[in-house]
This record gives C-alpha cells, sequence and structure tokens, in this order.
C-alpha cells in the first residue's frame, strides 16, 4: 500500500526522492550485521518491496557492502518490480585507485552488478584518499556526461571538502546534489560545524546514515539489555545508561502521537531538521517500523525538547 509519501528535490537536480530512504549496508554483510546469521535472502527481499510498496522508493547501497553482495541484491529486486526506484550508490576510494578511469571502471562494475545501464546518484564514499577532491570530482563530471549516473555526491565530507567538491562541479555546469553523513539525535555535529546549514544554504541534500545510531535509539537497549557482537563493544553499559533520559522523553513524545515508537521519533526528528533519514532495514518488520516514521510530523516544541535533552552529547 502507498502511503503517498512527501517527496523532495535531490539537490538541483530533476530527481525526487522521498522523505526517507533505507539504507542496504546489511544487506550481505556478515561481518557487521551477521547476514545469513539471523537473516538471509528472503528476509532482505521483504525489507525491500514492504518499503517500496508503501512509497519509499530511495535505496542507498556501495561497492564495499557485503563484498558487492548488497549491490547485486538491489540490482536483482528493483528489476523485479514494476515500480520506479531511485538507487544510490558508492566509490571506495583504496590507496591504489588513483585515476580517473579508477572511478569510472569501478562504477561500470557496480553497474554490472546492480544490473543496471546507469545509476540515480553516484558517491565517493569517503574523503580519505591521496588523490584530490578535485579529481574524483572530474571523474564523477565525466561519469555523467557518458551517461553512467544522473547525479553525483560525496560522503562523510567536512565543510571544506564539500565546498571545494561544491566548486569544482559549478565549473562544470553539474550541481553536487548530496553530501551523505552520521546524522542522529547522538550525533548532532553537522548541526555545529555548520555542516547542515551550509548544506541548505547551497541546495546540497544532506543524506543522514545511522539516523538511529545503529538500533541504540530504538530503546530496546539498557544496561540489563546490552548490544551485541561489535556493536556492543561500541555503546557500552556506561553509555547505555546515560540515554535513558532521552529514551523516556521520546517515548512520551511517541504516545503523544497516537504510540509511535522510539526509532519513528528519531527518524521524524532527522526530517524535521530538514535531511534525508537512510535506516536500515533487515526484514519486512523493520520496514514496517521505517514507515511509521513519514506521514505525521513533529511539532517545532518536540523538536526542540529532543534537542535539550540529546544536548549531553553535543
Amino acid at each position: 500500500m502507498n502511503l503517498d509519501i512527501d517527496t523532495i528535490q535531490l539537490g538541483r537536480t530533476d530527481i525526487r526522492i522521498p522523505s526517507m530512504g533505507i539504507g542496504a549496508w546489511a544487506w550481505g554483510d556478515r561481518f557487521f550485521w551477521a547476514f545469513r546469521k539471523d537473516y538471509g535472502d528472503e528476509e532482505v527481499r521483504a525489507a525491500f518491496f514492504t518499503s517500496l510498496e508503501a512509497g519509499i522508493s530511495l535505496f542507498d547501497t556501495a561497492e564495499v557492502y557485503g563484498m558487492g553482495r548488497s549491490e547485486r541484491f538491489l540490482g536483482k529486486f528493483a528489476n523485479e518490480s514494476s515500480l520506479p526506484v531511485v538507487i544510490a550508490t558508492k566509490f571506495f576510494p583504496y590507496p591504489w585507485r588513483f585515476s580517473k578511469n579508477s572511478l569510472i571502471n569501478a562504477l561500470k562494475s557496480s553497474l554490472k552488478r546492480l544490473d543496471l545501464e546507469l545509476v540515480d546518484l553516484y558517491q565517493i564514499h569517503n574523503p580519505f584518499s591521496i588523490v584530490p577532491v578535485e579529481t574524483w570530482m572530474e571523474a564523477l563530471g565525466e561519469a555523467v556526461k557518458m551517461g553512467l549516473t544522473r547525479a553525483i555526491g560525496v560522503s562523510n565530507y567536512d565543510q571544506e571538502k564539500m565546498l571545494r567538491a561544491y566548486k569544482t562541479m559549478e565549473k562544470q555546469g553539474i550541481p553536487l546534489a548530496s553530501n551523505q553523513v552520521s546524522y542522529s539525535l547522538l550525533d548532532r555535529k553537522v548541526e555545529l560545524n555548520g555542516l547542515l546549514k551550509t548544506c541548505q544554504e547551497l541546495g546540497i541534500t544532506l543524506i543522514a546514515y545511522s539516523p538511529i545510531a545503529q538500533g541504540i535509539l530504538t530503546g530496546k537497549y539498557s544496561p540489563e539489555n546490552p548490544l551485541p557482537g561489535v556493536r556492543g563493544r561500541r555503546y557500552n553499559r556506561a553509555f547505555l545508561a546515560k540515554i535513558q533520559p532521552l529514551i523516556s522523553r521520546m517515548v512520551e513524545i511517541g504516545n503523544q502521537h497516537g504510540g509511535k515508537s522510539s526509532a519513528q521519533v528519531a527518524l521524524n526528528w532527522v526530517i524535521c531538521k530538514g535531511a534525508v533519514p537512510i535506516p536500515g532495514a533487515k526484514n519486512s518488520r523493520q520496514a514496517q517500523e521505517n514507515i511509521g516514521a513519514v506521514g505525521w510530523r513533529l511539532n517545532e516544541e518536540e523538536v526542540a525538547s529532543l534537542d535539550e535533552a540529546s544536548s549531553i552529547f553535543l
């Protein structure tokens, strides 16, 4: 069932995207997300179709997710559907990749895994490279001109590097469509350092990954019920105790909106801030949970209350 979800313009391109997308990091990832241990192919497929049929048509992947498995899943599912899908993927600037051709070749490999002739959004995964920002941007410009991608973006770029990317693309007459960064109630650096404001001023869409902090903001974890695996080492019991007042406030606000969950409140908060969250979904249940974050909106007082409750993490 399509929920008539609000759409926005992707940067200053002619591409329309929903106010929330889905991140496909977990689709095929065995190390961090334990793919084929806790979930498998059919669960991932259900997550895709549950999301798409509700109107969540933006899916973000990368060549390194699941060593290419995520791209293969996404391409296969998209080709099985008659509904339009907006697909974003990423180029990883490995140290041995130092030429424009390496980006073009990587994009062609991604397109092969996705079984597509072009992708909607192609992004540089991170800025950690011996190659100047300008060189990668020139390569992205060539990819657009070759018809391999409709739009280009960056990921994990700070304000200085993003501005360099923006200016390089401006010279080519191609807009920098997006910057994908970590953004949540527990990670508000983009507000403090001015990146969010600059994106909004320049017409660059800020795509927010980890918008529920890898599950922390769901409220299901506590000092008595810690996270498993790699995430448990990052978010220890002391941290989980520290976030409980924020979780309680999220529950209160959710109840005022007909019983919305903590995760749904957290995602709606990101949307209200003017960013596009891309939570993960490993199965249909998680996809349904994400869907409940759209179609309504926190008021200004609730957003301010959450800002205050999360200020201890600034």
